[in-house]
């Protein structure tokens, strides 16, 4: 965790934003995958995290704006506890770390918001995302866990995204190490990756690499050569010399901030013919996404504008045609780049999106409800100290063509007869991490080899 000092200034900030009341903020417990003594991994609560720094499970925050008083709450550990897990702090000891003096049980905790809402003072809550969160709130603050969701607090809300999305500079220097080891994931899986090997092998490399520097993963790792399956979590295929790898990984440091790169390369030492025209139309959106990188500009023209990339660089190729404006303003580019240009990221890999990514990329304002841009999570005018990912890809997803076909969709645009002998491409991106400065954006982590000879010169290692 940061100095203590870090924490004590957050909490005041947010006391002053909210202005009356009660801010409750749940840390995590431990959860358990098959019984109550096997848990999965622990992971607190980023929003706690961020306000109190204390990463222990079964701990409960209130911020008391009116006394000006915070509080941590939980249950000290008994002796049979200890002779499993060792000596641990107290909940006193713990609390001091974050600054606060002020503590009790999980039963003081349950009077305080009960008596605050006997005496009709506002008691805010984030979204919760854990079933015992809802029940928890559910008991009380007297809501059915049906309607907690939509009774959490949008003052609160606000407050902590306004904080959350301006990464200070010690946050930025923590997703600066996160990034670099992220790259070192990638790079190891690049160097290391022959034909013959599965899925599940570049997958352990890439784990190994996290874990042996003290990590963790920021997020499931989809390391896959049917790379037109944006979320892929299998790792059964076996890879054969003529199929790429989309590699996307990242790397959660002690502190718990996150990196998020993806790369693209091929299983054999070089990139086929129609691999290198595919990867550099993709290639070429990313770069012209990172030039127009500054303050003051949305994220939603940047994201257009590789969208406009990739549509002229397919056009040029066969598989597309007509105005290529008027077939981005209708969305046809989207047969190929159906998601967005990037994300916030941060303590969460989505920043926040537990919160509300309405509030976290689109600043409350609505989102597109039209295919491809409705996936885009950040649509709003940077500010320095934003991080977030640029992340444009190409994938032929068989089963879209199939059905825009069977629709007679976007003809004007889309060349399908060239479409049809592609299904067996996959896909391809590469993403990097990116903070926005007063005056443009800064790369963070060390860089991949992003260039057909650079990703080609990095695999001639592995042979």
């Amino acid at each position: 965790m940061f100095q203590k000092s870090t924490y004590l200034q957050r909490r005041e900030r947010l006391r002053l934003q909210v202005k009356s009341g009660v801010i409750l903020l749940l840390g995590n417990d431990e959860s358990p995958m098959n019984y109550t003594d096997n848990t999965y991994h622990f992971r607190q609560d980023s929003s706690f995290l961020y306000f109190f720094g204390l990463d222990f499970p079964g701990l409960i925050g209130i911020i008391d704006i009116d006394s000006g008083k915070d509080f941590i709450f939980g249950n000290d550990f008994t002796i049979d506890d200890i002779v499993w897990m060792g000596a641990q702090p107290t909940i006193k000891e713990k609390a001091r770390l974050s600054g606060i003096e002020n503590t009790g049980s999980v039963d003081e905790a349950e009077q305080m918001i009960k008596k605050a809402y006997q005496q009709k003072r506002s008691v805010h809550f984030l979204p919760p995302y854990r079933g015992e969160h809802k029940l928890l709130l559910q008991d009380w603050c007297s809501i059915n866990h049906n309607l907690v969701t939509q009774n959490a607090s949008e003052e609160l809300i606000r407050a902590v995204v306004a904080q959350r999305n301006i990464k200070s500079e010690e946050e930025i220097l923590e997703i600066d190490k996160a990034a670099t080891l992220t790259a070192d994931m990638h790079l190891a899986a690049m160097q290391m990756t022959r034909p013959g090997m599965t899925e599940a092998e570049i997958m352990a490399i890439v784990n190994h690499v996290a874990l042996g520097a003290g990590g963790n993963l920021s997020f499931p790792i989809i390391a896959t050569i049917n790379g037109q399956t944006l979320h892929s979590h299998y790792y059964g295929n076996t890879l054969n010399e003529g199929r790429m790898i989309l590699l996307d990984a990242g790397a959660e440091i002690e502190s718990h901030y996150a990196g998020d790169l993806s790369s693209t390369f091929p299983v054999g030492p070089r990139f086929t013919d129609r691999q290198k025209m595919i990867y550099q139309v993709a290639l070429d959106a990313h770069e012209h996404a990172v030039s127009q990188l500054k303050p003051g500009i949305n994220f939603r023209d940047i994201h257009l504008a590789a969208c406009t990339t990739i549509a002229n660089g397919m056009k040029d190729l066969g598989f597309m045609k007509g105005n290529i404006a008027d077939a981005v303003e209708a969305g046809a580019h989207a047969m190929f780049f159906p998601c967005g240009l990037g994300h916030m990221m941060g303590l969460d890999i989505h920043d926040m999106e537990g919160i509300g990514e309405i509030f976290v990329g689109y600043d409350g304002k609505p989102k597109s409800t039209q295919f491809g841009l409705k996936s885009l999570r950040l649509a709003r005018e940077l500010e320095p100290g934003f991080v977030f990912t640029i992340e444009p890809g190409i994938y032929f997803i068989p089963q879209l063509i199939d059905q825009w076909r069977s629709e007679n969709k976007f003809t004007e645009f889309l060349n399908y007869d060239l479409l049809d002998t592609f299904k067996d491409f996959g896909g391809c991106r590469n993403e990097e991490n990116y903070v926005i400065t007063q005056t443009g954006a800064r790369l963070l982590g060390k860089p991949l080899p992003k260039t057909i000879d650079g990703v080609e010169h990095e695999r001639s290692k592995a042979f």
